[in-house]
């Protein structure tokens, strides 16, 4: 009896520690002591800081990996469980081919998507802001519509401008054919002069952005979350509907 009791009392101090473990881990990661346990047929994907592409960026800057991202877009696309996919943003922009081609794979999802601007959606985060199926952006969140810019080496022949061109033509048709802004209206605020001291392009604030037809209204987390689950209904009732004909 005292062996099943001391053996008892060993599992139980096992338990605890292990409960102990598990807390300070999410003391240490998430900064709260405790988790909602809850399962959810929404998944959130985070892209915040500086989105990474092609070279890897010094360990101080906060980054988003694409390479991170395309195997959660893919789970997402596969896990029957996950009915709708909230994007949050909250970038400075970064690698232009990383960029859009997150922005392509989120907009070529059959599930209903989501995106919200806090903060910012600089950059190559304005094509991603939009690729969602629908998009909402917070009162005080911006968003910097700019050209293109090259960094490292350039060289100085015909072939490399038009290059650029090109990559902003991609840019441009992506965000005119996935919002409501038109080319003449996105092209000029791109190449404005006006708005910014330093620099060529536009920095729109929350329901300028709505106004210019970029994004499709201001919100929050319950605003999105809750157009996300009207969503979600929408496509239950197609597939139903689809099953009866069936």
């Amino acid at each position: 009896m005292s062996n099943e009791m001391e053996e008892q009392q060993e599992q139980q101090e096992t338990q605890e520690n292990q409960q102990q473990n598990t807390l300070m881990e999410q003391i240490q990661k998430l900064g709260q002591t405790n988790v909602a346990a809850a399962e959810s047929n929404i998944h959130c994907l985070t892209i915040i800081g500086q989105i990474e592409g092609h070279l890897a960026l010094p360990p101080k800057n906060k980054t988003t990996k694409y390479e991170h991202l395309i195997p959660q877009i893919i789970a997402i696309e596969q896990n029957e469980k996950i009915e709708g996919l909230l994007v949050m943003l909250n970038t400075v922009g970064g690698d232009v081919e990383a960029g859009l081609a997150i922005a392509e794979m989120i907009s070529t999802l059959s599930k209903p998507t989501v995106a919200l601007v806090i903060g910012g959606g600089h950059s190559i985060g304005v094509p991603i802001a939009v690729s969602a199926d629908y998009s909402f952006i917070a009162e005080s969140a911006t968003m910097l519509i700019h050209p293109v810019r090259m960094s490292g080496l350039v060289i100085g022949v015909p072939q490399s401008f038009d290059y650029i061109e090109k990559i902003q033509e991609r840019i441009t048709r992506f965000v005119v054919e996935h919002s409501h802004i038109s080319e003449e209206k996105f092209k000029e605020l791109m190449y404005s002069k006006a708005s910014l001291t330093t620099d060529v392009g536009t920095n729109v604030v929350g329901r300028q952005a709505v106004e210019y037809g970029l994004i499709d209204e201001v919100g929050g987390v319950a605003q999105a979350l809750g157009k996300l689950h009207q969503l979600i209904e929408e496509r239950r009732g197609k597939q139903r509907v689809n099953r009866v004909m069936q």
